[in-house]
């Protein structure tokens, strides 16, 4: 892979803060430059931007108070020379091939690179889009991945709303269990009715031969009582007596035997219980209201059971849709181990957002991605390395020099771990700061 463009050597006089100062970068993957505060060092940074970035990285005030003109001087490890001049920044840009101009510096100048704040003050999604813009491919497919699984959840969380209600509809809904499992005919009702009262009736006539029967036998017994009497007063007419005797003795026979079956017949005689049917009747509307009722609930429990399967569903359908995100990005090399794009389309590194990254890791992820949007711009100006402890800025020295990219940034302090120390402006001490911290 072809190494970015990096910085050589920095001279400047008169720009903002600045009066004088000169810095070789040369081999050092990380530049510290220190100072108290309110000594010149962003301006370094601003007269950087202002060089290699153009007009829109022009102060409003750009010369020194009490100086004529500002210059920047810049010299590249491509071969390419820069130098604006001037109140206005004339741009001059020299090089081997003959080409110049600023259109030149934007073939390998990364604006990100010169206006870190400018990333870091991005959203976590604006942030990721950057990122993946530096992999179009990816970028696409990712988005098409993020807003199908975003599709699914919202699908899922909607079924799971609505199974929810759907159950609650349920548990509150009455229930009888004495209830019959179908809802009651008034037509059967009624024919089941008729069928008991034709039953009864013919149970009545029975009952009534009964009687008849017990009228009839009381009868012949009274006729046999006058036989018996005509027979004592009526010798004379024994014979006829006595044939008129057994006529009766036979009508009583069979008289008692009438009597003795229609008594048979009528033990065995069960009416039907009409109270209950007229019960019945009277309370089918509210039977069968109880019967819908409970229909009712089996049918909302069917339905929560249906949409609580649906919901597993889809969340099968989302596992599978993250494990090929997860596997599309995996299948990427990203600037930063540990550095993603969650499902909402935001930056991660290490699990974190960026509002939960710590400022070493900001500043660490901010230089990876820069490097990935433009890889032809091999530094990038870092602000505020206060941040990181001394052991920290060592890590990322040597972070740097992994990746072979370059940072120059500006730092609260006048110790060791800084390059070069500015003090009203120029460089002061630089003996006492030495050659810094090897980075």
């Amino acid at each position: 892979m072809k190494e970015g463009v990096k910085i050589a050597t920095l001279e400047i006089e008169n720009v903002k803060r600045v009066r004088a100062l000169s810095l070789d970068c040369s081999g050092q993957a990380l530049t510290v430059i220190g100072g108290r505060n309110g000594q010149g060092k962003t301006s370094v940074l601003d007269a950087i931007m202002w060089a290699l970035g153009g007009d829109r990285f022009k102060p409003s005030n750009p010369v020194h108070d009490g100086a004529e003109e500002a210059r920047v001087r810049i010299e590249l490890d491509n071969g390419v020379a820069v130098e604006r001049k001037g109140v206005n920044g004339v741009l001059k840009v020299s090089s081997s091939t003959g080409k110049g101009g600023q259109a030149l510096l934007n073939e390998f100048v990364n604006l990100f690179a010169l206006n870190l704040p400018r990333f870091m003050g991005a959203t976590g999604i604006e942030k990721a889009k950057m990122l993946l813009d530096a992999y179009p491919d990816l970028g696409a497919e990712l988005q098409r991945l993020n807003e199908e699984v975003k599709r699914l959840y919202d699908e899922r969380r909607a079924l799971g709303q609505v199974a929810d209600r759907k159950a609650k509809y349920a548990d509150e809904l009455p229930f009888d269990p004495l209830a019959p499992d179908a809802p009651l005919s008034g037509a059967e009702m009624a024919r089941r009715m008729q069928d008991a009262l034709s039953v009864n009736a013919r149970n009545q006539t029975l009952r009534g031969k009964v009687g008849e029967a017990e009228r009839a036998l009381s009868f012949a017994q009274q006729q046999a009582k006058a036989a018996d009497e005509r027979v004592a007063d009526l010798v004379k007419r024994w014979e006829e007596a006595k044939r008129e005797k057994a006529r009766t003795s036979a009508v009583v026979d069979a008289a008692v035997a009438t009597l003795a079956a229609s008594q048979a017949t009528a033990v065995t005689l069960r009416d039907e219980d009409t109270k209950a049917i007229e019960a019945e009747l009277e309370q089918t509307d509210s039977l069968n209201a109880r019967v819908r009722a409970n229909e009712s609930k089996r049918n909302a429990q069917a339905e929560a059971a249906a949409l609580r399967e649906q919901y597993a569903d889809l969340g099968n359908t989302i596992e599978e849709a993250r494990a090929q995100r997860l596997k599309l990005l995996a299948s990427v090399a990203m600037p930063l181990d540990e550095l993603s794009v969650d499902e909402a389309g935001e930056l991660i590194y290490r699990g974190q957002k960026w509002d939960c990254m710590s400022g070493s890791e900001q500043l660490r992820v901010s230089a990876a991605i820069c490097a990935a949007i433009k890889p032809e711009c091999g530094f990038v100006l870092l602000d505020k390395l206060e941040c990181m402890d001394t052991e920290t800025l060592r890590d990322f020295g040597e972070w740097l020099t992994s990746r072979n990219l370059q940072a120059i940034g500006t730092r609260v302090g006048t110790g060791d771990e800084c390059s070069i120390v500015i003090e009203d402006g120029v460089s002061a001490a630089v003996e006492s700061a030495s050659d810094g911290i090897n980075f």
